[in-house]
Order: structure tokens, then C-alpha cells, then sequence
């Protein structure tokens, strides 16, 4: 995926202060270390999800919760989001799994489980059915999205433009998922920037940043690093580079907590945390496979959210923000902008 040019930025305010906002892969239960299949469709982990949205509610944060097809299907998971929505606490938005959204036509494989893969038909089917199953149950259209494993490819922002999308949230800066037949993003940076055919569609990366003595070289870093075997483990123990996104799954609080201040100091205008549903019930993700996992899965919101707002960070909700850049420039970019882009 190329970067996108300097025009294409969002623009904010002089006096802008700090965002954040918090996005749930809200999804069915796997073994993540097996093949997917189309009859794990199992979502009893959304019904742990009240605690948790409690923690973050608390903070002030509006989540939006990315709910795949599975989702859609089960009505106590509809009944327990519905809850979230209606209180105002929360936003529904759409993430695609396509292992288990209809139309089922594809075989089902690695490559195949990034969505951007698929031929444009089906894409646009399996986005189109996903958008109406969440219409039909939560009342309202989606209008932010994200494809599962980040799996965006060459037709996914036409689509999502052309399905009414206002904000996808698919790009995971710094990272290159192309050794599993999937995007790069290793040149994206976490910023929020204008993409789509007219233009008109907000991409939001989450939130990633380099740590450590070396991280002004960044990722030129550590894609050097890689090249070496277990160089970059090393550099990472040692304290010298690591490369941290923002979740609570694998990252531990105080390294979230020194990339939180880094991306403050640096002016980072929306600071974009992600988590799994599975992983607020242990057992499910490799990340929280006991009880004590929990807890730390717990306190690190604690940790992160605290530090946010004692550096000046406020949290924001999907819509508000999809409204702030809208507002900023207009329809997107000005047009001489998408011209010279063109």
C-alpha cells in the first residue's frame, strides 16, 4: 500500500487537543493457531462484554464495536450491543470476516481471509451483505468499517465508498502481513488521512509507534533488524527498539504507556486503540488465557486511559470525529488537491 501524499492529511485546527478512540473486533470464538472454518461461529464472549465496556465508558471513551456476520446472527450478542447503542455509549460498525459472512462461494484459505483478496464481486457481495444484516438488527447503517486481519486490497475503498462508508479503520501502520498473502503498510504512517476514488473516505490507522534508544530511525530500523535472526527480539529486550501498537493484547501497560507519551509529544492529532471481544473471556486469545490475564487486560486500560487524559487527551466518538474532519475540509480535500493527486 503506498503512502499517501502530504495533501491528503487531515487538516486540524491550530488549538486541536489530543483524541482518542477505542475500536472492539467484535467477532465470533477461534483457535487462532488453526485453520479458519465456516462453523466457528460461537460470539458467548460478547456477553462478557458489559465490565469491560463499564472500564472504558468510566474514562469517558464512546467505543465502537466492529461486529462481523456471526455477530449479526446471535440476539444476545444484538441484545447486549443494542444496549451499548442505545444508551449512547457506544457506536456499531462493521468488520468482515469473510470465512464466515455469506455469500459463500470462495474456498476457504489463508489467502482468502483477507477480504481484499477476493475478486470485486465478492467483496462488494459480502460487504453488501454484512452492511444490511447490521442495518436489519442495530436500526442504522454502519458508517465505519474494518476487514478483518486488516485485510484491505486493491478494490476495498471503491467499495466502501460506494456502500455509503464514511471511515475505515483497516490499516495497521508499520506493519507487512504480505509473508501470509495479506497488505503492507510498512510506509503508512498513524495519522489520519483522506483515500477512496472521489476522495471522500477517512482512513484512520491504529495507532503504532517505535520505543526504545533507537526508535528515531524508526522503521527503517527495524525492517534492517529483521533481516537479521532475532535481532529484533533482542533490540526489543534490551529496550533499544520495539515497535508497539496500541491494544492491550500482547503489549504490555507501561510499553502502551511510553508509546502513548511518544505519540503525545510528537502531536499525533487521534490516537486509535484496538482490542478482540474474544479476549475479555480467557481461553479464547492468545493473549489472555487465564484469569491473571484478565486482570492485567484490565488494569492495562487503567494504565493507558489514565495516562491519555493526564497528558491533555480526550476520548471521541466515531461520529464525532467522521464530522470534525468533514468540517475541516469540507468534502475532503479540496479539488485541486484530488487533482494533483490524480
Amino acid at each position: 500500500m503506498l503512502r499517501p501524499s502530504e495533501n491528503l492529511y487531515v487538516r486540524f485546527p491550530s488549538d486541536w487537543r489530543p483524541r482518542y478512540l477505542i475500536f472492539v473486533d467484535t467477532e465470533e470464538e477461534f483457535d487462532w493457531s488453526k485453520p479458519r472454518r465456516r462453523d466457528s461461529t460461537s460470539v458467548e464472549a460478547v456477553k462478557a462484554l458489559p465490565d469491560i465496556h463499564e472500564l472504558m465508558t468510566g474514562f469517558g471513551a464512546r467505543p465502537a464495536y466492529l461486529v462481523d456476520y456471526p455477530v449479526t446472527a446471535n440476539d444476545e450478542a444484538v441484545d447486549v450491543l443494542s444496549g451499548f447503542k442505545a444508551d449512547g455509549t457506544a457506536t456499531i460498525g462493521a468488520q468482515l470476516h469473510p470465512w464466515v459472512n455469506p455469500p459463500f462461494v470462495e474456498a476457504v484459505s489463508a489467502a482468502n481471509s483477507f477480504p481484499g483478496n477476493l475478486p470485486r464481486t465478492l467483496e462488494r457481495s459480502k460487504i453488501g451483505a454484512l452492511t444490511e444484516a447490521i442495518a436489519d438488527r442495530f436500526g442504522d447503517r454502519p458508517v465505519v468499517y474494518r476487514a478483518g486481519r486488516y485485510g484491505v486490497g486493491p478494490n476495498t475503498e471503491a467499495l466502501l465508498d460506494e456502500a455509503g462508508y464514511k471511515l475505515d479503520v483497516s490499516v495497521r501502520p508499520y506493519f507487512d502481513y504480505r509473508p501470509e498473502g495479506g497488505p503492507n503498510f510498512r510506509k503508512i504512517a498513524p495519522l489520519p488521512y483522506w483515500t477512496g476514488p472521489e476522495r471522500r473516505l477517512l482512513e484512520l490507522p491504529l495507532s503504532s509507534t517505535f520505543t526504545g534508544g533507537l526508535r528515531g530511525f524508526g522503521e527503517s530500523a527495524f525492517r534492517l533488524a529483521e533481516k537479521v535472526p532475532h535481532l529484533n527480539g533482542l533490540l526489543s529486550r534490551g529496550r533499544l527498539l520495539s515497535r508497539i501498537a496500541l491494544t492491550p493484547e500482547g503489549i504490555p501497560a507501561r510499553e502502551a504507556v511510553e508509546a502513548v507519551e511518544h505519540l503525545i509529544e510528537a502531536n499525533t492529532p487521534i490516537i486509535s486503540i484496538s482490542f478482540h471481544s474474544p479476549s475479555v473471556e480467557p481461553g479464547n486469545t492468545p493473549y489472555v488465557r487465564d484469569e491473571a490475564d484478565l486482570k492485567a487486560f484490565f488494569a492495562w486500560f487503567d494504565s493507558v486511559l489514565g495516562k491519555l487524559g493526564e497528558l491533555g487527551a480526550e476520548p471521541i466518538g466515531v461520529e464525532e470525529f467522521i464530522a470534525t474532519c468533514f468540517r475541516q475540509s469540507g468534502d475532503g480535500p479540496a479539488l485541486e488537491d484530488r487533482a494533483a493527486e490524480a
